[in-house]
């Protein structure tokens, strides 16, 4: 059956796939109550929205997920849980990102010792690779780093075409960043890190993807996108766009 995505109020939704049935409620709760989850996660659920992440994202027992540049492990302890013991998470953490590091593991490691079904990633940027065929690419808040010259400045066509190798025909890639302001290009990925949602579409689309919809549920009208995403007058409040794509069958 052919499906397409609506926009319903500030969710999203599928055509012939209820975005949150009970069930789905039920599974993403326990999820978010994992009790193997951090309190410094359980601090950024109010403005993260990680329920109603993992609905929009359709994650589902036995999916292969991989959740690019993961950071602290936020989003990959909850897919871990929401795709189950028959499923996998791979947590690609870019080999550019060493130099923070200092010589000490990438936090995500630690993620990946909780949990049997996840494993960690260690490589470059540009040479994104899955040792299987996923359902889901996931980067939240950092697709606009791979832009700024810390991270090489990654080649973006070359990472968003791993990603679409990388996906199962039909396979679907999410990434949610800070949103600039509109027209303003690439002009504030390392200044404000933030980054024109046109921008990412364009380059996505480049790939090969379709734009198979977006979701307002991070929405922040009172942003006026015009400060640093660490200034106190913003930090956690910021507008945050999400756009989904999908590789077509």
């Amino acid at each position: 059956m052919h499906r397409k995505w609506i926009l319903a109020g500030a969710a999203l939704c599928l055509l012939a796939a209820p975005l949150a049935s009970a069930r789905n409620a039920d599974h993403y709760g326990m999820a978010v109550s994992d009790p193997l989850r951090p309190d410094s996660d359980r601090q950024l659920d109010q403005e993260r929205k990680p329920a109603a992440m993992l609905a929009l994202a359709h994650i589902r027992p036995g999916m292969k997920v991989m959740d690019l540049i993961p950071g602290r492990g936020y989003f990959t302890r909850l897919f871990a849980v929401a795709v189950g013991p028959t499923g996998f998470v791979y947590a690609y953490q870019p080999s550019e990102l060493d130099n923070f590091l200092k010589g000490k593991p990438a936090p995500v490691n630690a993620v990946a010792a909780d949990y049997k079904n996840v494993s960690v990633i260690h490589a470059p940027i540009d040479n994104i690779v899955a040792p299987e065929k996923l359902d889901l690419v996931w980067t939240s808040q950092n697709y606009h780093d791979m832009h700024d010259s810390f991270m090489g400045p990654a080649d973006l066509s070359k990472v968003n075409k791993a990603v679409f190798d990388a996906l199962k025909p039909g396979g679907t890639y999410i990434v949610l960043d800070h949103s600039a302001e509109k027209g303003s290009g690439l002009r504030d990925t390392d200044t404000l890190h933030r980054i024109d949602e046109a921008v990412v579409k364009q380059e996505v689309e480049a790939a090969g993807f379709k734009l198979a919809g977006k979701s307002n549920v991070l929405r922040n009208p009172a942003d006026d996108r015009k400060l640093k995403v660490f200034d106190p007058a913003i930090r956690h409040k910021t507008d945050q766009f999400i756009l989904i794509f999908r590789k077509p069958k």
